[in-house]
């Protein structure tokens, strides 16, 4: 089997990390991986996982993209893919446009992942068209059906996003040398209760929210210290100034440490007592709160999205009605002096979200085959 991937780019971001994973997989298991996109930092490691790159623009939103349609039919009827999975809206639109006027007998299957909550209009319908739809969570299919009525509920499947067990093991501790260099630069977390909150430094994840929950802590005499992990768009930096301000203003400037983007977040996840989610809007899913849980961490989130999905299954005394920040911090007051374990049960695993995505790649095949025998037939 044949398979090609569309996406923007190959930087960063749990897209670009999904594309990887499923390439890797595809080869694994004997088959032909191909991944389209403009390229980025992370093709090396496409490529050295198995998978081929060919790159193309599809990442600029302009009228001239539609330069591209051409090229993508013509890259289609040379490479003969038995299946065409598109990954973000932009490249969907161009790889659509190309793949509709190709023969519906012999042109490859198309799929498509809604992997969040997208504005609702023509755009972001492409993201529907897919002959087989992939969600990414319970959350996003309802989301689908109650915004797309004409979607026909059949051709949706929910494959959750998941974590490697392996990767992210109940009880990880971080190694000796990683964890006296962290020391070393962050004194300040010294028998401190360390409350974390990873995610880009932006409105909707929650940050100032955070900063009420510490405070409340800190007022009720709890040792806490609280950590941002991530760091803002570089168009959003007065975002990064407000919360800074907001620090300041609640007399934390020594309680909160922003270390901003870390490439190591499973170890910071690891030396901290508590992993918070307070986006104010839906995660689609929410993979780092998984990994968190994954290592065996509690976490408290806001109860909605792909978040609520993993705590319910998890950690169910995790969950929080958004933007009760009294709630989160009498939970975490609690927790403190005594922690509730999410259960060890995950599966939520990247093996099962591997082997579903190759479900629905084999049944896109199988309809592909049907097709021609009608049409040799």
């Amino acid at each position: 089997m044949k398979v090609i991937q569309i996406l923007p780019e190959l930087n960063s971001g749990g897209v670009e990390r999904g594309t990887l994973e499923v390439g890797k997989f595809l080869v694994e298991q004997g088959h032909e991986s191909i991944v389209i996109s403009n390229g980025g930092r992370q093709v090396e490691q496409l490529e050295a996982e198995g998978s081929r790159h060919i790159t193309l623009p599809v990442h600029k939103k302009r009228l001239s993209s539609l330069k591209q349609v051409k090229e993508i039919r013509r890259l289609f009827e040379t490479e003969k893919p038995d299946i065409i999975h598109l990954r973000s809206r932009l490249p969907a639109w161009l790889a659509y446009l190309a793949w509709r006027k190709m023969d519906p007998q012999t042109r490859p299957r198309l799929i498509t992942t809604v992997h969040g909550f997208y504005s609702v209009n023509a755009y972001s319908a492409v993201m529907t068209k897919g002959e087989q739809v992939i969600c990414v969570s319970n959350s996003v299919k309802d989301y689908v059906l109650k915004n797309y009525p004409k979607v026909v509920a059949e051709k949706l499947t929910v494959i959750h996003r998941g974590v490697a067990p392996e990767e992210f093991p109940l009880g990880y501790q971080p190694p000796a040398d990683w964890l006296s260099k962290w020391q070393s630069e962050y004194p300040q977390l010294q028998d401190k209760y360390v409350v974390t909150l990873p995610g880009r430094i932006t409105r909707w994840k929650g940050p100032l929210d955070f900063i009420q929950v510490i405070a409340g802590l800190k007022a009720k005499g709890i040792p806490v210290h609280g950590l941002l992990v991530g760091e803002p768009h570089p168009k959003k930096l007065d975002f990064l100034e407000e919360v800074k301000q907001a620090i300041q203003s609640a007399g934390l400037t020594s309680d909160i440490t922003l270390v901003g983007h870390r490439s190591d977040l499973r170890e910071v996840m690891a030396i901290s007592d508590v992993i918070i989610s307070c986006s104010t809007d839906p995660e689609a899913f929410g993979r780092v709160t998984l990994e968190a849980l994954s290592i065996g961490k509690p976490v408290a989130g806001y109860d909605h999205g792909g978040v609520h999905e993993q705590l319910d299954a998890l950690l169910p005394e995790g969950k929080i009605s958004v933007g009760d920040v009294n709630v989160m911090m009498n939970i975490l007051s609690l927790w403190h002096r005594e922690p509730s374990l999410p259960l060890n049960d995950n599966h939520f695993t990247l093996q099962r979200m591997l082997e579903s995505t190759l479900q629905v790649y084999e049944s896109g095949r199988e309809d592909k085959a049907i097709s021609s025998k009608k049409l040799i037939y």
